[in-house]
């Protein structure tokens, strides 16, 4: 290649770099990042903070009261946010350093999930007991607790799956 044509091509590449560095890759990831006191978040059931749907593995036909196991694949998490936008966030705090998940309408009582990062996600465990179908909330409770504290909800509605 001569000289005059890679001089022409350094300018491009490094511009080509440039732009490429300066652009998010991902704009929907979020690093793991530790929860701690006097933070505002939000819940998040299988990636929605609201209306989500847990399906439940429930067979034949389902009846009023009837409970089943949710099916495997299913997740929760908690995501930071910002502090000026902190209608119907959940807050910390000034003690907790995790985050406990609970099933209101658990038939059973259950530990929560505990959660310790803002984007990492936790499988619900197909152990519990919930109902094959309705509606529910689920609770994330800032733990331990303090005066401060408030807990975020996310409203949810069990659809049983043959």
């Amino acid at each position: 290649m001569s000289r005059k044509l890679s001089a022409r091509l350094v300018p491009l590449a490094v511009a080509a770099v440039l732009t490429a560095a300066s652009a998010p890759a991902f704009a929907d990831v979020v690093d793991p990042a530790p929860i701690g006191p006097n933070q505002y978040f939000s819940g998040l059931v299988n990636e929605q903070s609201a209306g989500s749907i847990i399906r439940m593995a429930c067979f034949g036909p389902v009846h009023p009261g009837q409970t089943g196991h949710p099916m495997a694949g299913q997740t929760v998490e908690v995501r930071s946010v910002p502090s000026g936008s902190t209608t119907g966030a959940g807050y910390t705090g000034s003690a907790a350093s995790m985050i406990g998940v609970s099933f209101r309408s658990a038939s059973t009582a259950t530990t929560p999930i505990v959660l310790r990062y803002y984007g990492r996600a936790a499988e619900i465990p197909t152990s519990l007991n919930l109902p094959c179908y309705g509606s529910g909330v689920l609770e994330f409770l800032p733990t331990p607790s303090s005066p401060t504290a408030r807990p975020a909800t996310v409203s949810v509605n069990f659809v049983g799956q043959p």
